[in-house]
């Protein structure tokens, strides 16, 4: 059985938890303040769920999800997550996470920047634009009608792959905005973003990250 390790037991964490479950995965998952503070929450999730540390989440997972803000200083860890499919579902945002100016000025993405600090990890942006309650309600069957889809941005295609499998299973579609440096089409502000709440089919998705402008153009009045 495949196990993924979860660092951040947030919202967005704990729905990813709850979805992998349903679907067959256990989960090990952590947050910053000790694993004795997640009793209720596992206690919910049930028998294929355990809290851990954030080093032994890493280490227990076949991949891993990374469901916190990404610090300028790196606080993951990297040794345990060494050589494994790293899902990132961070936005950047400046109220949260303060300016960080490699981002403000076009030159790297978050994500890049998450690769960045994880060097030997393949990290790959999923989950970013779906409200996190909404992956259980929003699911489909492969070719039903209402299905929504749901984007991907990696430098790895073998990262690609494993979140398209795990989006299928979830019941969405995927749609490949890989590279890395391309994710800023994803990203709050952009034409799809307007849809993060109700979802979009895999065509218009298509269609809106297409027409997305780099953040820093928009603001100069380029777009």
């Amino acid at each position: 059985m495949t196990t993924i390790g979860i660092i951040g037991a947030g919202e967005v964490g704990s729905q990813i938890a709850r979805a992998a479950i349903a679907n067959g995965y256990t989960v090990v998952i952590a947050n910053s303040r000790g694993p004795e503070t997640l009793k209720g929450l596992i206690a919910d999730l049930g028998p294929s769920a355990h809290a851990a540390r954030a080093e032994d989440a890493a280490a227990a997972g076949d991949f891993a999800v990374v469901a916190v803000p990404l610090k300028v200083v790196n606080d993951m860890p990297v040794e345990e997550l060494a050589g494994k499919i790293v899902l990132d579902t961070n936005n950047y945002m400046v109220w949260r996470d303060g300016q960080i100016p490699l981002i403000d000025s076009g030159t790297k993405t978050v994500h890049e920047l998450r690769q960045e600090q994880l060097p030997t990890s393949k990290v790959t942006k999923a989950f970013t634009h779906i409200q996190a309650p909404n992956l259980l309600r929003f699911g489909r069957p492969a070719g039903a009608p209402d299905r929504m889809a749901l984007a991907v941005s990696s430098d790895y295609p073998e990262a690609v792959e494993l979140v398209t499998r795990l989006y299928d299973q979830f019941g969405f579609d995927t749609v490949d905005n890989s590279p890395l440096s391309d994710s800023w089409r994803s990203a709050p502000g952009t034409p799809m973003w307007r849809f993060h709440d109700s979802g979009q089919h895999r065509e218009e998705l298509v269609r809106n990250l297409t027409a997305a402008k780099p953040p820093h153009e928009v603001e100069l009045g380029e777009a």
